[in-house]
């Protein structure tokens, strides 16, 4: 008894790569993407609620750390809660950033799932590694800003007017340092734009070096904006870290033109608005050999006569 193999047809990867896909059967495979990701999501927020209170306490460290938080027994004093769902609606708010990180492996996995089709082999490849780098340096821009907000708040107490309590609204006061988490976080993907840039041929690692005044300014500049203490100290620290962070992605473009061999064209030292140089050097033109004599064209043959024309074709045509 023979027993055949079924041939396996394409998988959906493939029929998107291809564009064979329909215009509804990409409609139900986002479908289907979006309820993996909810499915992620909310297995995330479940684990979220078991966590809400270990990362409460953790986010609370830096107002405990303040003069007059704590009681003669050496407890950290709560913080104040205006209204009866505070709480509540804190653990939510709390297990739903915790679900979104959890869950973060599912949900981006679905996301690159489905537009991933539409990329190139080595646009793929770079996403990647895109994507590697990504999850480290919004971890050091969340670790940063806690370190920064730990030590901001004691100024912002000190620098105040006195006569005032310590004693802290816990909803403005969780909003605050999630808020400087994303931010400091978003901030430190600020290279990887500029190796982007790089990488798909927009500019080269010279033209990025040429913008390093700018990038120092707006470097301190956006520090100045961002960090809660007006003192020097937070400012500083933010500004050096995204300075260091620009001129290692430079250092990084230089490898990526060395590897690819720019800078070695032939109009690569000539600026966009200079005239290219010419060679203007004459050369001697020696005489040409003498040309021999062609041989005389033979007279043409005469045409024969056309066959009848009952005689040009078959019985078929």
């Amino acid at each position: 008894m023979a027993f055949g193999l079924k041939k396996r047809g394409p998988s959906t990867f493939e029929r998107a790569a291809d564009g064979s896909m329909t215009l509804m059967e990409h409609i139900r495979e986002l479908r289907s993407r979006l309820f993996r990701a909810s499915l992620g999501i909310l297995a995330g927020l479940i684990a979220g609620f078991w966590l809400a209170e270990p990362v409460f306490m953790l986010l609370k460290r830096p107002y405990c750390r303040l003069p007059g938080t704590t009681n003669a027994e050496g407890k950290c004093q709560d913080l104040l809660a205006l209204a009866p769902t505070t709480g509540f609606l804190l653990t939510v708010k709390l297990a739903l950033w915790l679900g979104l990180i959890i869950g973060g492996p599912v949900w981006l996995y679905q996301l690159w799932a489905f537009i991933a089709p539409g990329l190139h082999r080595h646009e793929r490849k770079w996403a990647y590694v895109f994507v590697a780098i990504a999850a480290p340096l919004f971890a050091a821009g969340g670790v940063l800003a806690y370190f920064v907000v730990d030590k901001g708040l004691g100024f912002l107490m000190e620098a105040g007017v006195g006569g005032l309590s310590n004693q802290f609204e816990v909803s403005a006061y969780i909003a605050f340092v999630t808020n400087m988490i994303l931010l400091f976080g978003v901030a430190f993907e600020f290279p990887l734009i500029l190796l982007m840039l790089n990488f798909t041929g927009v500019a080269s690692a010279r033209r990025l070096l040429s913008w390093w005044r700018a990038v120092i300014f707006v470097s301190f500049a956006f520090a100045a904006i961002a960090t809660p203490d007006p003192g020097p100290f937070g400012m500083t620290l933010l500004a050096s870290a995204l300075s260091l962070l620009y001129f290692v992605a430079v250092g990084v473009a230089f490898l990526n033109d060395k590897r690819r061999g720019r800078g070695r064209e032939m109009y690569a030292g000539v600026a966009d608005d200079e005239v290219s140089p010419l060679d203007l050097s004459v050369e001697p033109v020696e005489a040409a050999g003498r040309v021999e004599a062609t041989a005389p064209v033979g007279a043409p043959q005469p045409i024969a006569a056309p066959a009848p024309i009952e005689r040009r074709y078959d019985d078929m045509t």
